[in-house]
């Protein structure tokens, strides 16, 4: 005689369950909940009243080509476009044939070019522009699909990314190239403040993991430079270092040897990232059980071999949370390069408020460069989510 196989209990509620259960538990929790929802709605009545009868949007519209530009030649726009076309393709391959991660930022690239379109439709950059903007958004969705047939080898895929770095670069920038330089003294908006952040970013991760292996070395000389500089480093704000890359550093260099002021504060940038990259790093080696360790050299390995295969892959899966909020901060920074004459993306905003006509409208203007910092930082936030989840952190 067999037993009865019991089905395991549900864990879903309905709607109606769930409410009771976590807004109206009990008569505090219920006069909370009706009190903050009447706050919420109170909000929104009061920004959407604003929003669609008082807002000066055209100051938006109107300038929308600063924003997101600055002050690059329109006759060389092209470049950016054709830069951003190349991003999308590469994105979506990548979504397609890695998925999670890749695929939140992927969405999120598919997603504000979707946004920008909108706002570019009632703007004066023209309707080639906003149908240009739209079929990038586009290729991103059709690069998942050919990503996701396995078409193209992963390799191929890394191999491209490496490539188009340079290539984005040259084509930004018309450096060594035949078409025409553009002074990186014009890049201005949106395209300045995504370029400070993503080399910032690129390049202070693996000089991080360089100066946290650094300082736990067995050589005393590596061990003393790298703790002096993370502690130097961490001992002065940003804005320190940003007058130094602008002002001091040229006094170091040969006279014939010129380094332009965006090149000055990428510098500044990512070497005071790198430090607090390093001190994440090193928080994540500390946490490795020595015993490991110990098992490695029992085995044989030598010490290059126990960091790359065994302490390193630990470390920085249990360092994504606070390396992935370190580069959103990273990226809400990249405004202090105003103070240095750079126009980035709230810097453009600060400019266009001085224009007679654009008198008034800081409310327009800042909810503008707010949102678009949101959408940046919220798109990274997900997809360090999703990379947690993916590799288990904190769960194994």
């Amino acid at each position: 005689m067999t037993a009865d196989v019991l089905a395991p209990p549900s864990t879903s509620v309905d709607p109606v369950t769930w409410l009771r259960r976590n807004l109206f538990s009990s008569v505090i929790s219920s006069v909370v909940t009706l009190l903050v929802a009447a706050l919420l709605v109170w909000v929104a009545i009061t920004v959407g009243r604003w929003a669609v009868e008082e807002a000066r949007w055209d100051v938006v519209t109107r300038n929308l080509r600063l924003f997101l530009i600055g002050q690059y030649p329109a006759d060389q726009a092209w470049r950016l476009w054709g830069s951003l076309l190349l991003l999308s393709v590469l994105a979506g391959v990548s979504a397609g044939t890695f998925g999670h991660t890749i695929r939140v930022l992927a969405v999120s690239i598919s997603a504000i070019q979707a946004l920008l379109a909108a706002a570019m439709a009632v703007s004066p950059v023209g309707p080639l522009i906003t149908i240009g903007m739209l079929a990038n958004a586009a290729l991103v969705w059709a690069g998942m699909v050919v990503g996701y047939r396995g078409s193209i080898p992963r390799r191929a895929i890394v191999a491209a990314w490496l490539i188009s770095i340079v290539v984005i670069f040259l084509l930004i920038s018309g450096a060594a190239t035949p078409i025409p330089d553009v002074s990186s003294n014009v890049w201005g908006g949106l395209l300045l403040t995504i370029l400070l952040a993503v080399v910032g970013i690129i390049l202070s991760f693996p000089l991080g993991v360089l100066l946290a292996l650094g300082r736990r070395s067995s050589l005393p000389a590596v061990r003393l430079v790298s703790t002096a500089y993370i502690e130097l480093i961490r001992g002065v704000p940003l804005v320190t270092i940003l007058f130094m890359a602008d002002i001091m550093l040229p006094f170091f260099l040969p006279g014939e040897v010129r380094i332009d002021r965006v090149m000055r504060a990428m510098g500044g940038i990512t070497l005071f990232s790198a430090a607090y990259v390093a001190e994440n790093v090193r928080g994540g080696l500390q946490a490795i059980p020595t015993g490991q360790i110990e098992a490695a050299d029992a085995l044989g390995l030598r010490g290059w071999q126990t960091n790359l295969y065994i302490v390193l892959p630990q470390a920085l899966r249990s360092v994504i949370p606070a390396n992935v909020g370190l580069f959103i901060s990273l990226l809400k920074d990249t405004t202090l390069v105003a103070i240095i004459g750079l126009a980035e993306l709230l810097g453009i905003g600060q400019s266009i408020l001085a224009q007679p006509d654009s008198l008034g409208a800081h409310l327009e203007v800042f909810a503008f460069v707010g949102v678009i910092f949101f959408v940046l930082c919220y798109a990274m936030s997900q997809a360090s989510y999703r990379l947690e989840r993916q590799l288990g952190v904190g769960t194994r």
